[in-house]
């Protein structure tokens, strides 16, 4: 754990008297600041704060440890300071999703490192969420309406999804006329999703949900795409993972008045406090993109 960041959140614990209100002024998570105190505590080896229900306690090892930290954290800052202008550079670790990696990160890291080419991307794949700390992420990108808890999330964009089947499908079963209607269908969805329900709106923005089953599920969108392209069902993906099947004519949408749920695209990342300028960079050419 990084030990100035630990610094930094002790000097804040003492200056406001308490573990919330320092989460509450460095924009960070209760569980976080717990964890950053404790970190002190074993660097000092010693007890640093006494700690009720009631107040926070500044121990003799606490007031010797403070003037230290104050004069760290200070340090920290002329450093950091001295380097704000600087041009991106250094590694910069990502992780995302399969999809995210493919329809979204994919099309701009090229652009982004011909753009700053000091900067090294290393991209980790997984579709489960991933700890920042203990896999020395940057920056995670999700698609959520969930973000991770204890995490900054930075809003980059929209991820609009469809309904889509194969014509093959369509032609055998029927198109549904509204979301009631899958409850008679064969439908592909997430299999990391312990219960199964699509959410929409319609034209008068009213939020429907319909329960849904299937036959076959996956934590991959490109799979249960590809399995709807092969007339297994209907789909609810991501717009921008279909998108090359229904212009060609291997899927089309369904529903076409209901409005499927709405996701939002995220950067995760755990402080605003130092962050480099090749993460800065990164999230504002990826915003940039998904708003262009």
């Amino acid at each position: 754990m990084d030990r100035v960041t630990a610094a930094t959140v002790f000097n804040r614990i003492c200056e406001l008297g308490s573990l919330s209100a320092a989460a509450r002024a460095l924009d960070i998570s209760r569980p976080m600041v717990s964890r950053y105190l404790d970190e002190m505590e074993k660097w000092a080896g010693a007890r640093l704060l006494h700690r009720s229900s009631r107040k926070l306690t500044i121990t003799p090892a606490g007031e010797e440890i403070l003037e230290k930290s104050r004069a760290l954290a200070r340090l920290a800052e002329e450093i950091a300071e001295q380097g704000a202008d600087s041009e991106p550079h250094g590694t910069l670790r990502v992780a995302c999703a399969h999809s995210t990696a493919t329809h979204i990160l994919g099309p701009i890291i090229p652009a982004f490192l011909e753009r700053f080419p000091a900067v090294r991307i290393e991209l980790e794949i997984n579709n489960q969420p991933v700890s920042l700390i203990g896999e020395r992420i940057d920056v995670a990108v999700r698609i959520t309406d969930d973000p991770e808890p204890g995490a900054i999330a930075r809003r980059l964009g929209e991820c609009v999804s469809v309904v889509c089947a194969s014509p093959g499908y369509l032609q055998a079963r029927g198109a549904p006329q509204t979301p009631a209607d899958l409850a008679q269908h064969n439908c592909l969805h997430y299999s990391r999703f312990a219960g199964q329900s699509w959410q929409f709106s319609d034209a008068q923005g009213e939020t429907l949900s319909a329960a849904v089953h299937g036959n076959f599920s996956a934590g991959i969108s490109s799979v249960l795409c590809d399995a709807a392209i092969a007339g297994c069902g209907l789909a609810m993906v991501p717009e921008m993972e279909a998108r090359h099947a229904l212009d060609n004519g291997k899927l089309q949408t369904v529903l076409p008045a209901y409005q499927p749920k709405t996701l939002a695209i995220y950067g995760l990342y755990m402080s605003r406090e130092r962050q480099p300028a090749a993460l800065r960079a990164f999230l504002d050419a990826v915003q940039q993109q998904l708003t262009a």
